[in-house]
């Protein structure tokens, strides 16, 4: 059964991690979890310096600052605070594997319009490359998590995710759909979807994911949704307004590579995203 025993948090002090923080500690202090906050200072190629009218603020002091403000909030918690140089993509993994972590809280991503179609961002490196579940977080109301929303493929690595979420968000309503690929020749007018071999199948499959065991509480029966996963998912969104979106981090054969499905849903992330991990 997942536990968190772990947190590690990434920041980089920006608003683009600003929910990061809060999010982790309310995680760590209501599951009595260690807190490992890290900031990764990441070597730079030389370049011509601007005109500075303020000095740059020295990111231990702004580690210092955000530790207290932590302990201040939750008294008992138990953190610890690293500022470390590297590549996040290789450092952030790294820790996570070092401390024994459960969970790795990030923040959104560096917007860079060109560079991002052809490589990987660190968001995603840390994703490909950890060896825990990721959850990015950017609302800062830091509610409990009170609607969670799975999108699902009925194999045994979506029933581990929502186990995952149901420890992050423990109060939460559940609900989880299936996008259903359909053939051309269903989506005839002729054909009637509901009847089709593509739906039996994916009933069947519903039917057995059922039986998991550790599934929510309060899951509702999954949809079948006939559609492209971008869609169905983006309509159910809409529709249900969650504060947390829960899908795996591959696609495809290989587990260790991360899919295009969730590297185009964590640039964008709708709400709070929790991707996780094959077993």
């Amino acid at each position: 059964m997942f536990r968190l025993k772990t947190i590690v948090a990434a920041t980089d002090f920006t608003p683009r991690s600003a929910a990061v923080t809060g999010r982790a500690a309310q995680l760590a202090c209501t599951h009595g979890a260690r807190l490992v906050l890290v900031h990764v200072i990441e070597a730079r190629a030389p370049r011509v310096q601007r005109l500075r009218l303020r000095k740059p603020i020295d990111p231990v002091d702004q580690a210092d600052a955000v530790v207290k403000k932590l302990r201040d909030a939750c008294p008992g918690l138990d953190l610890e605070c690293q500022v470390l140089k590297g590549k996040p993509g290789q450092i952030v993994p790294q820790l996570a594997r070092d401390v024994g972590a459960d969970l790795i809280v990030l923040g959104l991503h560096v917007v860079r319009r060109v560079l991002e179609t052809v490589r990987l961002t660190n968001l995603e490196r840390i994703t490909q490359h950890a060896p825990c579940p990721i959850l990015i977080a950017q609302d800062k109301s830091i509610r409990p998590y009170r609607k969670v929303l799975g999108s699902i493929t009925f194999a045994p690595a979506s029933a581990n995710a929502l186990q995952i979420a149901a420890t992050i968000a423990p109060e939460g309503e559940f609900h989880a759909i299936h996008a259903l690929q359909l053939p051309l020749s269903a989506k005839l007018p002729t054909a009637d979807v509901m009847k089709s071999a593509e739906m039996t199948e994916a009933e069947l499959l519903r039917q057995t994911f059922m039986t998991f065991n550790g599934l929510p509480e309060t899951l509702s029966l999954p949809e079948i949704v006939p559609g492209g996963v971008h869609e169905v998912l983006q309509f159910r969104i809409d529709e249900l307004q969650p504060d947390l979106v829960v899908i795996g981090s591959h696609s495809g054969r290989d587990p260790n590579t991360l899919g295009n499905y969730a590297r185009d849903l964590m640039r964008a992330p709708p709400t709070d995203m929790l991707v996780a991990k094959p077993v």
